[in-house]
């Protein structure tokens, strides 16, 4: 389904990706982790169409995205709901859902797609008429999420869903993206810094640091290095996972 090949971008000069390359298959939940700075979210961007590339390509459904636009990518199938949730502050829980809903897949599935985020999160039923700003912040990422499946995406990508979240606010969150990913079918790409818990729910993993893509495999093979299981796991090798 998405396939990003030898992907490079530069800031001002400097390199914030190199030769990164990933593959999502359709039906799959794929997790990229990583420290501050690595490149996750440039990344992201980089897939949704906000930043250009200097090198490589992103290929979705088997097409070049070099020359279509961020709102082009929507149309196609591909949600970006991005680090620090950025909802509209100003607009209403249901007025922000419907945002999401513009492209012609959002619009002809809107009654089924907000039943369905209803479902999922309650929370956004009981305050369709409340403004987003005054919602805490986990409210905030459930509308985020909800507004990223109100387009009826092929795609769901997901940037630290969790940051900034209370643990069991966070966990919350992850409970319901897993169950969007076995209820619904519906192909997941998770940048997270919560390592453990994103793996756990993905079929594949791949780790980023400082603009490279240093590792990747299924679940069970990243929590087996030592890399990952020092660095991001904090454990020995004497300690179980």
């Amino acid at each position: 389904m998405l396939e990003v090949s030898n992907l490079s971008v530069a800031y001002g000069g400097l390199r914030a990706l190199t030769d990164v390359s990933l593959t999502v298959k359709e039906g799959q939940f794929v997790t990229v982790v990583g420290p501050n700075g690595a490149g996750k979210s440039t990344l992201f961007k980089t897939i949704s169409g906000i930043v250009r590339p200097a090198g490589g390509t992103v290929r979705f459904m088997g097409k070049d995205l070099a020359a279509l636009a961020p709102s082009e990518r929507a149309h196609m199938g591909i949600a970006h709901v991005p680090e620090g949730r950025q909802v509209f502050k100003t607009l209403t829980v249901r007025e922000n859902l419907e945002m999401g809903a513009y492209p012609k897949a959002g619009r002809e599935a809107w009654h089924h797609t907000l039943d369905r985020i209803h479902t999922l999160f309650p929370i956004l039923h009981e305050r369709a008429g409340q403004l987003a700003g005054t919602l805490s912040g986990g409210e905030q990422q459930m509308v985020a999420i909800g507004r990223g499946l109100a387009c009826a995406p092929r795609l769901l990508m997901l940037d630290e869903p969790s940051m900034g979240l209370a643990p069991a606010v966070a966990e919350t969150i992850f409970e319901r993206v897993s169950q969007i990913h076995r209820e619904d079918g519906m192909t997941i790409l998770l940048v997270e810094q919560r390592v453990a818990e994103a793996l756990e729910l993905s079929d594949h993993g791949y780790v980023l640091e400082t603009g490279h893509m240093v590792l990747d495999g299924p679940y069970e093979t990243l929590l087996k290095d030592d890399r990952v299981r020092r660095s991001y796991l904090g454990l020995t090798d004497e300690e179980p996972p």
